[in-house]
């Protein structure tokens, strides 16, 4: 890869370093604009003053993102710069401005059992909740594939929601003629990456409990299909729904005294699984004695899978996580997902957005939208 040198280099003017957080990003944005007066820069590196979660981190990143359309990669002055860190940081640049650190072999051979086959989307959904000692806006992300039929590059939108509630409200949402729900963007990206509107939307829902599986698919998977309906009535993709669980207490131990874990990508599909429902664990990743492997919950197919090819699809989604060069505990856009709410949550300061949790009038505080992302990077993977 070739990198041309810099263009600018911009310091902070140090008399702003005790105003607030929001006119030090201001500041900085006018040197900015100053120094690229007909067009913002492609790419900003911010070596924050301190830690990553200083105060600034959040209005800088929702003036990047959402204000100039800036794909921006933070990183808190480091202790010791080695090749090890330089490595992991250019992995998160290069995913943010559109490459691929890594293929499977079974993308490029288009050998990924009915998925190479037939255009599919790929989900991963996840809600972040605020403080539970006060009533804080949910943050809400849906991620999903593009450029079928790879499964390694994935967008997400974000939206606010009621505290602490779970379910997914804004999957469909119609306002006159048209949806501004968070599916219909997804299937129109996916259509434009690929040409072709999905025909299998395989989704993996994160952050839910067996009791809360039935709500699952009364409320956000209808609200799924009601968004493809709306877009085109005679489209009707398959279906398929996944829970992926890591807050259980079940955990793998070899049958040995070398002290080693189970290797990566064991799986365990029957003698400790529900006797009547569709589940497995597996434990895609190396690491520690014990380690918690995913609990993985088929709610619904209508594809057909058989469990060795689906065991197989969601071993090769552990790998394609484009910050890690092994694979993860969980398929990547779960883990994506979580990323993309903890990182728009902070836009704006939802633990100071209400103190009571109520507005004036005695009711429920009204909850603050988030900034849409600029169209520059709107599609791109800021979340990595």
């Amino acid at each position: 890869m070739q990198i041309d040198p810099e263009d600018a280099v911009i310091g902070e003017n140090p008399r702003m370093r005790r105003a607030p957080a929001q006119n030090r990003v201001k500041d900085m944005f006018d040197q900015i604009k100053r120094r690229f007066p007909k067009k913002p820069p492609a790419f900003l590196l911010c070596i924050l003053p301190e830690r990553k979660n200083c105060d600034i981190y959040g209005p800088w990143k929702r003036a990047c993102l959402a204000d100039f359309g800036i794909v921006t990669q933070c990183l808190s002055p480091p202790p010791v710069i080695n090749d090890q860190y330089v490595t992991n940081l250019l992995l998160k640049i290069n995913a943010k401005l559109g490459g691929l650190n890594s293929l499977l072999e079974m993308e490029e051979k288009h050998a990924i059992p009915l998925v190479s086959r037939v255009p599919t989307m790929i989900l991963g959904m996840d809600v972040s909740h605020g403080s539970p000692q006060r009533d804080l806006p949910s943050v809400a992300a849906v991620v999903s594939s593009l450029d079928w039929p790879l499964i390694s590059r994935y967008r997400a939108p974000v939206c606010t929601q009621s505290p602490r509630l779970e379910m997914i409200e804004s999957l469909f949402k119609q306002e006159g003629d048209n949806d501004r729900g968070l599916i219909r963007e997804l299937i129109e990206d996916f259509g434009n990456s690929c040409r072709k509107l999905p025909q299998q939307i395989i989704i993996f829902r994160d952050g839910v409990s067996e009791g809360q599986f039935t709500q699952v698919l009364n409320k956000e998977l209808p609200q799924i299909i009601e968004a493809c309906k709306f877009l085109q009535d005679d489209w009707s993709p398959k279906f398929m729904v996944i829970v992926a669980q890591k807050n259980h207490h079940t955990r793998f131990f070899r049958d040995s005294n070398d002290g080693s874990n189970v290797p990566a990508g064991t799986v365990v599909d029957k003698g400790i699984c529900h006797h009547r429902g569709y589940d497995f664990y597996m434990c895609a990743h190396a690491g520690r004695i014990g380690t918690r492997p995913t609990h993985y919950h088929v709610l619904y197919d209508e594809i057909g899978f058989t469990p060795d090819d689906l065991e197989e699809l969601v071993h090769s989604l552990s790998y394609v996580y484009q910050r890690s060069t092994s694979a993860i505990s969980v398929v990547a856009p779960v883990y994506y997902a979580h990323l993309a709410a903890a990182q728009v949550r902070q836009f704006v300061k939802l633990d100071e957005s209400s103190e009571t949790g109520s507005s004036a009038s005695g009711g429920p505080a009204p909850v603050p939208e988030l900034p849409r992302l600029n169209d520059r990077v709107r599609s791109s993977m800021f979340f990595c």
